[in-house]
């Protein structure tokens, strides 16, 4: 197809999402991983849990997700009148998969009296099943937060936990659940990308191998990086996070320069969502992403005792063709 036909079929296809958008009163969410199209179309783009509580505050039917199935079910736990969609349903993530609701289960027993501390990136019943929840920007004041005679099982993400537990000089009981995508961040590559760019500043995100953490001057959530990037005079900045999230740095800072710290680092799950299915999606209003009340109820409370901790919220938006 000759670029112009494209460039048109892209232009119909943008404006018939904005016009099923005003008519469902809807808004659209992306999260930092997603495509450019969708970052550049969204109402708002950031961290997960932050665009789920942003919903919250917003006058519309209906929230169209563009992330992965454990943020649409958030969003749904704290927005239960609004209609959530998620543009593919096979949208899942392979950490939140790693651990199942038996498996959680079988460490409470093995640890009577424990405390579980659930990261955001898992499903509602994992949540339902937890005492209360982290996002990466606020996993250490959360376990700082706990008695200091609990025990604590953090799950499901090693890393994460490894590094608040160097953090918060907290004891951990740890599961054995990664993310994959920051698994594929090595750091012989790091150690490569800051020999040929001398004086470049590394971020990494905390669910990357420990060995690429110990080399970063930063380590932050996705929104933390963003806010960073623009604090810092740069000009050259590696980022060990899924490559998604260079897209909005661009776009923030043209005069600065972003490398991936793995080209590699691509989450296949979060490239799923399109244009085509979120104008279908908003079309059809589904796949819909219903967390059943009983569920919802009690996954709703561990992500409540997080937000009553009041601990600064470090989210940040991007408004886009609202």
């Amino acid at each position: 197809m000759p670029a112009t036909m494209e460039a048109a079929g892209r232009e119909a296809l943008v404006e018939d999402i904005l016009r099923l958008k005003r008519e469902r009163r809807a808004v659209i969410l992306a999260h930092n991983y997603q495509r450019p199209e969708i970052q550049d179309l969204a109402d708002f783009v950031g961290d997960s849990l932050g665009l789920s509580q942003k919903a919250k505050s917003l006058d519309a039917d209906v929230i169209a997700f563009c992330g992965v199935r454990f943020m649409a079910e958030t969003a749904s736990i704290l927005n239960p009148s609004k209609t959530v969609l998620l543009p593919d349903a096979l949208a899942g993530c392979g950490m939140a998969d790693m651990i199942s609701v038996d498996a959680l289960l079988d460490l409470k027993e093995a640890h009577p009296g424990a405390l579980v501390v659930a990261y955001v990136n898992t499903s509602a019943e994992i949540k339902a099943e937890s005492d209360i929840c982290c996002t990466s920007s606020n996993a250490v004041d959360v376990v700082n937060s706990l008695p200091k005679d609990a025990e604590v099982i953090f799950i499901p993400d090693k890393y994460l936990g490894a590094y608040v537990a160097r953090r918060s000089g907290r004891r951990l009981v740890l599961y054995e659940g990664w993310c994959p995508v920051h698994m594929e961040i090595k750091e012989e590559g790091v150690a490569a990308l800051k020999r040929r760019i001398p004086g470049a500043v590394v971020l990494a995100h905390p669910e990357a191998p420990p060995d690429v953490v110990s080399m970063a001057d930063w380590v932050l959530s996705t929104e933390q990086m963003v806010v960073k990037v623009r604090e810092l005079e740069g000009p050259d900045f590696i980022i060990a996070t899924e490559t998604g999230i260079i897209h909005k740095m661009r776009r923030e800072n043209p005069g600065k320069r972003f490398h991936a710290a793995d080209d590699f680092a691509v989450c296949p799950h979060m490239k799923m969502n399109d244009l085509e299915r979120l104008r279908a999606a908003l079309r059809d209003l589904g796949p819909e992403v219903r967390v059943p009340g009983a569920i919802r109820e009690r996954a709703w409370l561990p992500i409540q005792r997080m937000l009553d901790l009041g601990l600064p919220s470090k989210d940040g938006f991007v408004g886009c063709r609202c």
